[in-house]
């Protein structure tokens, strides 16, 4: 039963959301394209740690019935024009985080690499501009398997991207995607998203690939925490150091200017969609409660901000 909830609630997001081929890259020329930052990373002290926001570019889609799959598109457009968004579109920006600490230096997911569309694929660039290169780089934590998150690991060529990195996967995550008879169960939608993962970490040796369960700490100061519902195993990871500290939400919400004002309301790429929203409202209220300062994959760029109780929501405050 839960094999038939996952696969359901994927079925749009499925080889989309993983390959790029239809949901997320719907872009026209008539819509023009994204704006991407002038400096594409951002650096933020916290203790004795750093991190530093690596933005690898940015999509924009039209905005259609079913990116917000249980709300009106009249209700999704109110609410953008409420904000002095567009209403006939959405920009999706990518920003990882690196970690830079004693105990090495942490990328957090991967963007595109050279596998995505032309305004993405900027991270490694941004990387060098903030003074690291790809072989600095001593682990790769990976929060989900969704094709944003996983496809940077490996060039088009195949080859690793971060050579050295060993890379931490949540257990669950790598389990329901690397399950071979559940890959030859799902509709054909999901086939691609099932062969993208095995691209970017089937090959990978044993003693490079670590799996852990959502909950352990990955590193000193490092502790990851489950966030399931967007994927069966998503995971986001809080920073502490010298008592201050910052959590990456991840997927928790994509648009923040629509699911956290508007939490109850799914992504067509959520594959459980009330487990999703469960955790959102889990992980947001924390975040309100404890004012931590919180990064999010797609949060528009710097990607730093504070998340602050809005109506029945929440707003997402940028970092100045």
């Amino acid at each position: 039963m839960m094999d038939r909830r996952w696969f359901l609630g994927a079925g749009i997001a499925g080889a989309s959301a993983l390959t790029f081929s239809s949901v997320w890259s719907q872009s026209t020329p008539t819509l023009g394209a994204p704006t991407l930052p002038e400096v594409g990373f951002r650096r933020m002290k916290l203790g004795a740690m750093e991190i530093i926001a690596l933005n690898d570019g940015a999509l924009r889609r039209p905005l259609g019935e079913e990116f917000v799959r249980n709300a009106p598109l009249e209700q999704v457009k109110a609410l953008l024009a409420s904000q002095n968004l567009p209403t006939d579109y959405v920009d999706i920006p990518f920003t990882a985080f690196l970690v830079v600490s004693g105990s090495g230096k942490f990328l957090i997911d991967t963007g595109f690499a050279d596998n995505g569309p032309p305004t993405t694929g900027r991270l490694r660039a941004n990387l060098a501009a903030a003074g690291y290169q790809p072989g600095d780089i001593d682990h790769v934590i990976l929060s989900h398997y969704h094709g944003d998150h996983i496809n940077g690991l490996r060039a088009k060529d195949g080859s690793l991207v971060y050579p050295r990195a060993k890379v931490h996967v949540p257990a669950p995550e790598h389990a329901f995607w690397m399950d071979d008879a559940r890959m030859n169960a799902a509709p054909p939608a999901m086939q691609g998203a099932f062969q993208a993962v095995r691209r970017a970490l089937g090959g990978l040796p044993a003693d490079q690939l670590v799996t852990f369960q959502p909950g352990a700490e990955l590193a000193p100061g490092i502790t990851s925490s489950a966030a399931f519902g967007h994927t069966p195993g998503m995971s986001v990871f809080t920073i502490r150091s010298e008592g201050q500290s910052f959590m990456y939400v991840a997927d928790v919400t994509n648009v923040p200017a629509l699911f956290a004002r508007s939490p109850e309301w799914a992504v067509t790429f959520d594959m459980d969609a009330e487990m999703a929203k469960q955790t959102r409202r889990r992980i947001f209220d924390m975040l309100v409660q404890e004012k931590m300062v919180a990064g999010g994959f797609h949060f528009p760029f710097p990607a730093f901000g504070t998340i602050e109780a809005a109506g029945n929501g929440y707003a997402f405050k940028p970092m100045a």
